[in-house]
């Protein structure tokens, strides 16, 4: 299961890898709050929708986004704020958390640390046999982070939470 943290709009992205390292999609969509919340109620719709995901679920791994930003602050912290609940409800719900730069998502879905986000759309379509790029890009980019750590397939802990 693979998390692209927000707090307006969340990513998530479902998929199963079998013992030939084939990769399917399960579930991806985007988890919302309204913007007339408060904060902290929008925490809680988050802490709700991602328990429920998990418990539905029950994945063998959860992988989330590390948080990248430059410009501006206040988003910054309610993302960070968001990433914490996701952090919270991924440890009690499955135990194997890991998280990956957006540096390391782009090289693994591309080859290329720098690319751009359709050329990491396409790979996404491309690898999990989709007819289309999954939207919102929020939901494209959550299946690009579990695809990262399907195909890195880190279990020396060295991403691990």
């Amino acid at each position: 299961m693979g998390f692209d943290p927000g707090f307006a709009t969340l990513g998530y992205g479902v998929i199963q890898k079998n013992q030939k390292n084939e990769v399917k999609p399960l579930d991806f969509g985007v988890i919302t709050t309204p913007k007339e919340f408060c904060m902290s109620k929008r925490l809680c719709v988050i802490y709700d929708a991602v328990t429920a995901l998990i418990e539905k679920y029950n994945p063998d791994a959860i992988a989330i986004e590390e948080l990248f930003f430059n410009t501006n602050i206040k988003t910054a912290i309610n993302v960070a704020q968001a990433r914490g609940i996701i952090v919270l409800c991924s440890a009690k719900g499955c135990k194997q958390l890991y998280e990956y730069t957006p540096l390391q998502i782009k090289q693994a879905m591309t080859g290329n640390g720098r690319a751009e986000k359709h050329q990491i759309q396409f790979m996404v379509r491309m690898m999990l046999g989709l007819k289309r790029i999954p939207k919102p890009d929020d939901a494209a980019d959550a299946l690009a982070v579990a695809l990262t750590h399907a195909q890195t397939n880190d279990l020396t802990n060295q991403n691990m939470l």
